[in-house]
């Protein structure tokens, strides 16, 4: 078996810097919680956990300590909850999401109709969704575009979830140019994620075997899967070596790829390599 690992994998900027803040948090001489999983790795999140830091859903289960805003961000009421609570806020929000809130916050506060391409539902797209103030409108395919869309004065702002895939965005302009809706693009789809996506495609089209390596509901990693899976069909979404299926690797010339999310950690990756090395 030859393994080949993608040029760009695993933890970006934001994740590590999260990870950095919240280990500094851990040092003080207070109760540590993050709001929500810090990020989407489920393996990381119990390292943390076994490390004293708990995860609360909402501000209002915390009473005292640090409150460490995961990196995909809140809403900017949320924040001023927690300080209205008397808590020590740690913003680990990723810069490029917040970039994608304020590109949201100002289009808002020039009065257009805000759109955000991305997932509805994904914490990182409520972020910015809150931040586009309440007539936001989220889609992921031209399909989701009202047809009422510009039908009156507005002009419409459009700004992305930084780990789509561009393709995403460039549908959904189309599609408002084919309207003739007048609308500005703030293209805010981190430079990681193209790095990632772009680097995992090419390995794909190579290789017999791909797997890409990340926590089952992160989002990034999802779509690297599916950008694997469109060009090399023999492509699987793990979380740990623990999920590796033998019989994959059938051949014994087998060429295998491996790409993993933008917050999955080095030593995930490593795991992963190490397993089918027979390390």
């Amino acid at each position: 078996m030859k393994l080949i690992l993608s040029e760009f994998a695993g933890a970006c900027y934001g994740v590590e810097r999260a990870l950095a803040l919240v280990e500094d948090a851990v040092h003080r001489p207070a109760p540590v919680h993050t709001l929500g999983p810090l990020i989407h790795n489920p393996q990381v999140v119990a390292e943390l956990e076994a490390h004293g830091v708990q995860v609360a859903q909402r501000v209002d289960e915390v009473d005292e300590g640090v409150l460490v805003i995961r990196s995909h961000g809140v809403a900017p009421q949320v924040i001023e909850e927690a300080r209205a609570r008397g808590l020590t806020v740690v913003d680990a929000t990723c810069p490029h999401v917040l970039k994608a809130q304020r590109a949201a916050s100002n289009m808002r506060e020039r009065g257009y109709t805000v759109v955000v391409v991305g997932e509805s539902g994904h914490p990182e797209v409520e972020s910015i969704s809150a931040h586009a103030g309440a007539g936001a409108i989220v889609v992921q395919t031209p399909a989701g575009l009202p047809d009422t869309l510009g039908s009156g004065s507005s002009s419409v702002g459009v700004v992305v979830q930084t780990t789509q895939a561009p393709e995403a965005l460039e549908a959904i302009v189309d599609e408002l140019r084919r309207r003739d809706i007048t609308y500005e693009v703030r293209d805010t789809i981190c430079s990681a994620t193209r790095q990632r996506q772009e680097a995992a495609a090419r390995l794909a089209r190579s290789v017999d075997c791909m797997l890409v390596v990340g926590g089952h509901n992160s989002g990034n990693t999802t779509r690297l899967y599916e950008i694997c899976k469109a060009v090399c069909p023999d492509t699987h979404h793990i979380e740990s070596p623990s999920e590796i299926d033998a019989s994959w690797f059938v051949a014994s010339d087998i060429t295998v790829g491996i790409t993993a999310g933008a917050s999955t950690p080095q030593e995930q990756i490593a795991s992963v390599v190490a397993a089918l090395s027979g390390g």
